[in-house]
């Protein structure tokens, strides 16, 4: 009994430090977002000035004028929202049916270089993407993809390389029995047939996750987004628009509407992680079972 109770003792200890561990960690890592909601309802005032770290960092008086200021006509940021949200909408659906086709034959389908092909991509895709930025640009300027048609150019980039990410997906896949195609073949099956009523029911988990991940990318692109659009400011994402109003003159009058506009862009992401959390860690732990 004493033996228990001197193990429970230490679980009950460690256990606290572990808490309050993980309570100041979660405290730093918050911190900065604490900050960004807060600027985001200050309103810059020149004639204001701040005593101190909290006083600069919680307002005295919260205001909604960046928030307006952002949903006003004055400005091209709902253009910019709007752009980042079809670019997000159009790349999630054409990569989740460009990484679904590719990953289901190669779990399923038995052919010559398949291994090949396998290996030379996983090598491939080793190589950053900047490697690539020059010549995709003046590949994409060719067919008026660059500037004023940033945005399908920004859409054909991210679908046209997606097939090389299959490893998660494949690895799903791998997790579902060969055994019913089998049994589906017998009955006179096709292979599409076993793929749209078979397959993807099963496999709706993976579908989220792929979706979801495909959906965040192009919120977070700034590099390729800024070097396709190329100074148009009718064709910048949110990621680009905003930076660009930080590196004007106005850096002060321009930071808390940049910390708004980052307050507007965490919303869509937030809410579709909040609401899809259970499928995106089946989709991430049944995609690493096998591979």
């Amino acid at each position: 009994m004493k033996e228990n109770s001197s193990i429970k003792r230490k679980r009950a200890i460690g256990n606290t430090f572990t808490y309050i561990a993980l309570v100041l960690i979660s405290i730093i890592w918050l911190f900065p977002f604490f900050g960004l909601i807060m600027q985001s309802f200050r309103s810059f005032d020149p004639a204001v000035e701040y005593g101190g770290m909290v006083d600069y960092l919680i307002p005295k008086t919260f205001s909604l004028d960046n928030y307006r200021f952002l949903l006003s006509k004055s400005t091209n940021f709902l253009l910019w929202y709007r752009n980042t949200f079809i670019i997000a909408v159009f790349v999630s659906i054409g990569q989740t049916i460009m990484i679904l086709c590719v990953s289901y034959a190669l779990s399923r389908m038995r052919f010559k270089g398949r291994e090949l092909l396998m290996r030379f991509w996983l090598i491939l895709g080793m190589f950053p993407g900047f490697l690539t930025m020059i010549c995709l640009y003046f590949l994409l300027k060719q067919f008026g993809l660059t500037q004023a048609g940033a945005v399908p150019g920004l859409i054909l980039i991210s679908i046209a390389s997606s097939g090389m990410g299959y490893y998660v997906c494949k690895g799903y896949f791998d997790t579902i029995p060969r055994a019913l195609d089998e049994a589906a073949r017998i009955d006179g099956a096709s292979r599409a047939k076993i793929f749209f009523i078979l397959t993807i029911p099963m496999a709706k988990p993976i579908i989220i996750y792929t979706m979801l991940v495909a959906f965040m990318a192009p919120w977070c692109d700034y590099v390729f987004a800024s070097y396709v659009a190329f100074g148009y400011d009718k064709s910048y994402n949110v990621a680009v628009g905003l930076t660009r109003w930080v590196w004007t003159n106005d850096y002060q009058g321009y930071f808390t509407r940049f910390c708004a506009g980052g307050i507007l862009i965490a919303v869509p992401v937030t809410v579709l992680f909040m609401f899809l959390q259970k499928y995106y860690v089946e989709g991430v732990t049944g995609g690493a079972v096998k591979g």
